[in-house]
């Protein structure tokens, strides 16, 4: 899934491209202070355990959090609509828009160890959702 021309980790230079960089996003009317942040409250419809994501000083620990959080029973069908939403709102925004843009027609592949193969690639193996999901979104900012 490689290529000389691919970004294959959301680090350094790219790190912008990552969930975990800060960039305020709403939900619910509720600003987050990352997309990491609003995505793991997505999960939940209980007002407190939002709340308890919201007040997560890294968006490490909104994450640890969000997986003990009661899931909506439907969240597989629709989180990848959650995602794109907050993604679409990141990047329509300096800098994040212009960002994305200079990645060209690079691919955009979300690289990792913890052995996420759903929203990225891990020892080449994975589905790269996340990767996939940004793609799209710069397709329809470039138009």
């Amino acid at each position: 899934m490689t290529s000389p021309t691919a970004i294959d980790l959301f680090r350094g230079e790219y790190r912008f491209l990552s969930n975990f960089c800060p960039a305020p996003v709403t939900l619910s009317g509720v600003t987050y202070p990352t997309v990491e942040h609003a995505f793991q409250a997505a999960k939940t419809t209980d007002v407190e355990e939002r709340q308890q994501i919201l007040a997560c000083k890294t968006p490490g620990e909104a994450k640890r959090l969000g997986r003990t959080v009661h899931l909506d029973p439907n969240w597989d069908e629709y989180r990848q609509t959650f995602m794109i939403g907050l993604l679409r709102q990141k990047f329509s925004r300096p800098p994040f828009r212009q960002l994305l843009l200079d990645t060209g027609d690079r691919v955009l592949i979300e690289g990792n160890a913890w052995r996420d193969t759903y929203w990225g690639v891990c020892n080449g193996i994975g589905e790269n959702h996340l990767g996939k999901l940004l793609m799209r979104v710069r397709d329809e900012i470039q138009r």
